[in-house]
């Protein structure tokens, strides 16, 4: 089972990156998917997890921080889920990850079994 993360870059205040996380090994229907992100020298933090609940239906939860600017999507036809960035800020800078798993929404990182190997996301002021 692998996750592939992609999508960083550096980009200025203001602007946006989306994100893309595609898995394989495996069908990820079930799982919730999410997004987290570790800058230099501080703890990881949780961003949005998203669980998709049948037909059109899917549940969303993000952490105060990125309310408003980022949007978590999944396509289970793709196996992937995204994370649009919007109104970048310079506090944003940092390695991001997706990670699935089965404990619903959680925000907590040891509920996610599986996780992708980081992208890094630059925003300069």
């Amino acid at each position: 089972v692998q996750l592939q993360a992609c999508g960083g870059g550096l980009v200025q205040a203001g602007g946006s990156l989306r994100l893309s996380c595609e898995a394989s090994g495996r069908t990820f229907d079930s799982y919730a998917l999410g997004w987290f992100r570790q800058a230099p020298g501080k703890e990881r933090e949780f961003l949005a997890a998203i669980r998709w609940s049948g037909g059109n239906t899917y549940y969303a939860r993000y952490a105060d921080s990125v309310k408003g600017r980022f949007t978590i999507s999944r396509d289970n036809a793709k196996n992937a889920v995204y994370l649009q960035m919007n109104s970048l800020e310079p506090g944003d800078t940092a390695v991001y990850y997706c990670a699935a798993g089965r404990s619903g929404l959680s925000d907590y990182g040891g509920n996610y079994a599986y996780w992708g190997q980081g992208t890094q996301v630059t925003v300069s002021s």
